[in-house]
């Protein structure tokens, strides 16, 4: 048995947001999965993005939001589990006042920068360098 402590998972500073890569692929013996405990802070919410090879499975372990799925918008809380298939366009949002807490399960593995979109970091530090001009 192999143990990764949050505390000792490696973390990737996307402006101002820190997800918590707890095993990437290859990491603790794993070919196949990555898992990233992801925090979205309140009043946050991201576009609509999708990961094409990859099956998803976030459990939310604190807080409440919504999960948007194909046109579906679904409200969670703990203990809830959402599974999102390969190609499917999903977005999560924290209308809460506390912050919103998921494990996300991603096989095949996903990187942490495809799991966090820019709008959802830029809406978390109230800064946008992508100027789109």
């Amino acid at each position: 048995m192999l143990v990764r402590r949050l505390a000792d998972a490696a973390t990737k500073e996307v402006h101002g947001l820190r997800p918590h890569i707890l095993m990437d692929a290859g990491e603790l013996g794993s070919r196949n999965l990555s898992v990233n405990w992801l925090e979205v802070p309140a009043g946050v919410s991201e576009e609509l993005r999708s990961h094409e090879e990859a099956e998803q499975v976030y459990v939310v372990v604190s807080g409440t939001g919504t999960m948007s799925a194909t046109g579906d918008t679904q409200r969670l809380a703990v203990g809830d589990l959402v599974l999102i298939p390969p190609a499917t366009d999903h977005a999560v949002a924290n209308d809460g006042n506390e912050p919103l807490a998921l494990v996300s399960v991603q096989s095949p593995a996903v990187s942490a920068d495809e799991l966090y979109s820019r709008r959802l970091a830029t809406q978390a530090t109230g800064y946008d360098d992508y100027d789109d001009e």
